[in-house]
């Protein structure tokens, strides 16, 4: 008599676990004050900058910051609003991502 034997259960597939995006630097509170000391590196308002150093660059406080978090981590949107203008600033890890005029 021939006996059959079952094959071994398969291993079980554990999902890697996705890492929030890590980022350095001072950021904004809520307040639109810095965290820390700003550091004054940036010369231009361009994709890539930190928080603060769009309020450096700009010389003054931002008229609203929201801060929440989102699948890509920490994201800000920091408006200026001016007589006749607005400008929203979208931050993602404490990164200027982009810029609606």
């Amino acid at each position: 008599m021939e006996r059959t034997v079952a094959p071994p259960p398969a291993p079980a597939v554990v999902a890697p676990v996705p890492s929030v995006p890590t980022f350095s630097g001072p950021v904004l509170a809520p307040d639109g004050s810095c965290t820390g000391p700003v550091p004054t590196v940036a010369s231009a308002i361009e994709p890539g900058i930190g928080e603060c150093e769009l309020v450096r660059l700009k010389g003054k406080p931002a008229t609203d910051v929201l801060v929440g978090e989102g699948r890509s981590g920490r994201e800000v949107q920091v408006l200026y609003s001016e007589p006749g203008s607005k400008e929203l600033y979208f931050f993602v890890n404490n990164r200027l991502d982009r810029i609606v005029k």
